[in-house]
């Protein structure tokens, strides 16, 4: 259905035109018209046509200036202009207003439907993106929601890979590359530091999470997590990496807003913790400053910034390489581990020499103590209680910050090495043990969860090592050793098909001289007469 207002004072032109409409598009048109300038504008604020057949010359306002109005209210519709006066002044200022047409009475009953039916087609296609912007708008509002959260869980759970966090940045439109974290907390009453009735607060706070995330989002441009226990985690992107004291009042100002506005709008009762600005890597800490914040004090809102709650360090003090070098050694990541170690010592060595040697001695021995626990912890070895006995009379000898350095380097690099070899010699011992399985049970009826379970890993962690160390996927592997057997059987013994079939663990002979030709490139029938050929001719 197209709405059509006719605009002109004369009435025969009015008949004219709804006579050419009705006999052409019947039932696809509704027709209204106005004879004035001040009624079309009423008529159209009303109606709201998708197309407006406008003389220029009307009692009291012309046709462009109604034009200008119509389309202050109703930008959508398009206008064909229809007049007696075929002025180079009036068509310059239709175009202005983007006018469809210019026509020139009197005009040709083609021609008329020509525009009609173009302009219809312009609406027709605007409907379209309409609809397909909406269809687009509600998948995101389904989907949006899923994304936000997995981008949040990463960050406070520390999962995340570089590449993960470019994917949510592009997915999501983040721009920027710092942020900071608040921690939306809710209970029935506050008491203390603390919220009450935590298990209960949380329902609540799921049957409303929908209706909390519109009115957090009106407050700030952010990106919120699910319910977790009566806690919402919200990243908030920010452009630097601070954050200037009045920009942070006004954060707090705004976070009171938001929590007298969500308990008039939701009837429950939350408080609100701020954590530092960090990058996004790193914004896991800043949630847990949020955390800390809220039980330092009993304020409804607490910015971390505002309390003695967090770690300060010395000017010029490289804190960025501590997090990285830790992580790299975690990893089993060895040259990241180098360089960043070598970055640190060199800062170190730097220091001491214009300080104390006695600082370097103990900073080394706490970061390579760290750096075996993180080994202990990362890398499945055994524990000595004993084995660091002789660290401290070792470090309390070295005289000299090269000395220290190398230690240090020897120690943190080993850790990162330990990682790394027990990692590998897990994983070969794993592929060892499945391989030695496999040639041994090629025969049976063997799946990949019957081999996971023999070397006690889940099917698809086993799935992914053994495709990472040897090259191949279980069932190319299992594949390989039953022909390998097949081709050893049809060269050397005088077993049927059906029993080398049975033999090499098939059931189905079809199926096997499927894979076998396959793989081989011929049938096992083909394969066993041109081995027999090749030995009767090598006699």
């Amino acid at each position: 259905m197209y709405r059509i207002m006719i605009a002109d004072d004369e009435g025969i032109v009015i008949d004219s035109m709804k006579y050419i409409i009705e006999k052409e598009f019947g039932d696809e048109c509704e027709i209204k018209y106005a004879k004035t300038g001040r009624s079309v504008i009423e008529l159209a604020e009303n109606y709201r046509p998708d197309i407006a057949i406008m003389d220029i010359h009307m009692p009291g306002i012309n046709g462009i200036e109604a034009i200008k109005e119509i389309k202050k209210f109703s930008p959508g519709t398009l206008f064909i202009i229809m007049s007696a006066y075929d002025k180079f002044d009036y068509a310059k200022e239709a175009i202005k207003l983007g006018v469809l047409e210019y026509l020139n009475k009197p005009v040709d009953r083609r021609k008329i439907i020509s525009v009609l039916n173009s302009a219809m087609k312009q609406i027709e296609t605007s409907r379209q993106k309409r609809s397909s912007d909406l269809i687009i708008k509600e998948k995101l509002e389904i989907v949006e929601p899923i994304i936000e959260n997995g981008l949040i869980y990463d960050l406070l759970f520390q999962e995340e890979f570089d590449e993960d966090i470019e994917n949510y940045r592009t997915m999501l439109g983040i721009k920027e590359n710092y942020g900071y974290m608040l921690s939306i907390v809710c209970g029935d009453d506050q008491e203390g530091t603390h919220m009450t009735n935590a298990v209960g607060s949380s329902v609540k706070l799921s049957r409303k999470y929908s209706e909390i995330r519109e009115c957090v989002k009106e407050f700030f441009n952010c990106k919120m997590g699910n319910v977790m226990s009566n806690k919402i985690a919200v990243f908030i992107p920010f452009e630097d990496e601070s954050m200037d004291y009045t920009t942070r009042t006004e954060l707090i100002d705004t976070s009171r807003e938001l929590v007298r506005y969500l308990k008039k709008k939701t009837d429950i009762s939350v408080r609100i913790g701020i954590g530092k600005v960090k990058k996004l890597k790193e914004l896991g800490d800043s949630y847990r400053e949020a955390l800390n914040a809220l039980l330092a004090t009993t304020s409804s809102v607490a910015h971390v910034d505002d309390l003695s709650i967090s770690c300060d360090y010395d000017e010029g003090y490289p804190k960025d390489l501590e997090k990285p070098l830790f992580e790299a050694i975690s990893h089993g990541d060895l040259e990241a581990t180098k360089l960043i170690a070598e970055k640190y010592a060199d800062w170190m060595c730097k220091s001491a020499e214009e300080g104390t040697l006695m600082s370097m001695r103990l900073k080394v021995l706490e970061f390579a103590l760290y750096a075996e626990h993180l080994a202990y912890q990362n890398g499945g070895q055994t524990y000595h209680y004993s084995g660091r006995d002789n660290y401290l009379p070792d470090v309390m000898a070295i005289e000299d910050s090269k000395g220290l350095k190398d230690w240090f380097l020897d120690k943190v690099i080993t850790s990162c090495q330990n990682v790394m070899n027990k990692r590998e010699e897990k994983s070969n011992d794993i592929i060892k043990d499945a391989k030695n399985y496999i040639d041994a049970h090629f025969d049976k009826d063997i799946s990949l969860d019957d081999v996971s379970r023999v070397v006690d890993i889940s099917p698809y962690y086993f799935s992914k090592v053994f495709k990472e160390e040897s090259g191949m996927n279980f069932v190319e592997y299992l594949t390989s050793v039953r022909i390998a057997k097949a081709k050893e059987l049809l060269e050397d013994s005088d077993y049927s098909m059906k029993e080398i079939c049975v033999l090499c663990g098939y059931t189905d002979p079809n199926y096997f001289s499927r894979i076998f030709k396959k793989n081989v490139g011929v049938t096992p029938t083909e394969y066993k007469t041109s081995v027999i050929c090749y030995q009767n001719a090598d006699r």
